[in-house]
């Protein structure tokens, strides 16, 4: 597959109190499972995040942001100048439960558009998304200017939006609301130990 798989390491785990993505879930650190699951699609897997030396054991590579302290946003950005493909396949690391084939599938349908986002229970993730990188120079522009938010650049953007329609128990056996939840707090966490002994993700 022509694309790149890029995880996004660069929050600050406030309310976690810890940093998420080194968290343990079933004897493997959580963006371990993220990694190990976007390199059975992706030849190339970057990992976006200022603190290098939390994640050389990765082995992969790692870029900072270029606008350090510009959130997400950012992150896309650097990924985006970093990698070696045209499409790219981004996710947050505090999303254990991601799909390997739902990502190969969204860069499947991504011709013709400059992002597919999804949008399940009538909440957009932009952190689990396919951006081209024909975006960048209105991503940095945005930078620069301080607009930040991620939602209103796909606005200006031709956006294939996918929903519960088109990621039917048929054409992906998963459960759509462990694949897109994020571990925000200490109780996200504990939900997701119990879910990762089970298959039912």
């Amino acid at each position: 597959m022509k694309a790149s798989g890029i995880i996004l390491a660069g929050g600050q785990s406030s309310r976690m109190g810890k940093n998420k993505a080194l968290l343990d879930i079933d004897g493997k650190t959580n963006i371990e499972r993220i990694k190990d699951r976007l390199q059975t699609v992706f030849p190339e897997v970057l990992l976006v995040a200022n603190h290098i030396e939390q994640y050389e054991f990765l082995k992969i590579p790692i870029v900072q942001d270029v606008y350090p302290g510009k959130g997400p946003l950012a992150g896309i950005h650097s990924g985006l100048k970093a990698s070696s493909h045209d499409i790219n396949f981004f996710v947050a690391c505090d999303m254990p439960f991601i799909s390997a084939e739902l990502a190969r599938y969204f860069v499947s349908v991504s011709e013709g558009y400059d992002a597919v986002v999804p949008k399940i229970n009538g909440k957009i993730h932009p952190l689990f998304s396919v951006f081209h990188k024909s975006v960048l120079p209105l991503i940095e522009s945005r930078l620069i200017e301080d607009r930040l938010v991620i939602k209103n650049l796909l606005d200006d953007l031709n956006v294939r939006v996918l929903d519960e329609k088109d990621l039917t128990q048929d054409k992906f056996p998963h459960n759509l609301e462990r694949v897109f939840y994020n571990m925000n707090y200490p109780s996200d966490y504990e939900n997701v130990k119990k879910w990762a002994l089970s298959s039912d993700y």
